[in-house]
């Protein structure tokens, strides 16, 4: 008589293949963002003259056309979302009307790359708060270097163009990355997500 040891059920394997309904919800995030990037390059010039107190403050400003890469990056939680999402949303930014014209989507491209390869470096497989922090960094870092060495602020002095970059580093974080975490765990909490992974782990560790 033989015994049987049943084999241990093939775990961990993770599908990164992009289905219809990620290509929808991400599309969807895009669009939605791309409207209020839109909006907020109305209140831009209002909020900087605000922010002109300090040279290089307006950079804090930066992550209201950030937030878009990393919320499609933990929502959909596949290679390319992040990138994906934020390409819609300056390709629709710039249709609707913006002051910045086709630049936009050459920096909403390095923006959402920025997110992107932070996403990668944890081979899509860590969700945590700290992560997203990090991606919205990524993305602040390359408006940071777009902004202050291909627009009119690399003609000013490097005290000017340090706060900039640091303050659009720090909005990063905090816009697009803290909001966008914690607008994805609201989703997820309302069912909104049941299909994707992430409406599935609506609780997890910071």
């Amino acid at each position: 008589m033989h015994s049987t040891i049943a084999a241990p059920a093939v775990t961990g394997r993770r599908n990164y293949r992009w289905r219809v309904v990620d290509i929808v919800v991400a599309s969807v995030i895009g669009v939605a963002s791309g409207v209020i990037f839109w909006a907020w390059g109305l209140a831009w010039t209002p909020l900087s003259g605000i922010l002109a107190f300090a040279p290089g403050l307006s950079g804090l400003l930066a992550g209201g056309w950030l937030f878009a890469g990393v919320l499609g990056g933990i929502v959909i939680r596949k290679p390319g979302a992040a990138l994906y999402t934020e390409i819609i949303a300056a390709v629709v930014s710039m249709l609707v009307g913006t002051q910045w014209g086709f630049s936009t989507l050459i920096w909403g491209i390095i923006e959402g790359l920025g997110a992107e390869l932070v996403l990668a470096a944890f081979f899509y497989a860590n969700w945590r708060l700290w992560v997203a922090l990090l991606a919205g960094a990524g993305a602040g870092v390359a408006v940071g270097i777009l902004d202050t060495t291909f627009t009119d602020y690399a003609a000013l002095d490097f005290g000017f163009k340090a706060v900039y970059f640091v303050s659009a580093v720090i909005s990063g974080v905090v816009i697009a990355g803290l909001l966008s975490w914690l607008a994805a765990r609201g989703l997820a909490r309302s069912g909104a997500l049941s299909r994707f992974a992430s409406g599935r782990t609506a609780t997890p560790r910071a």
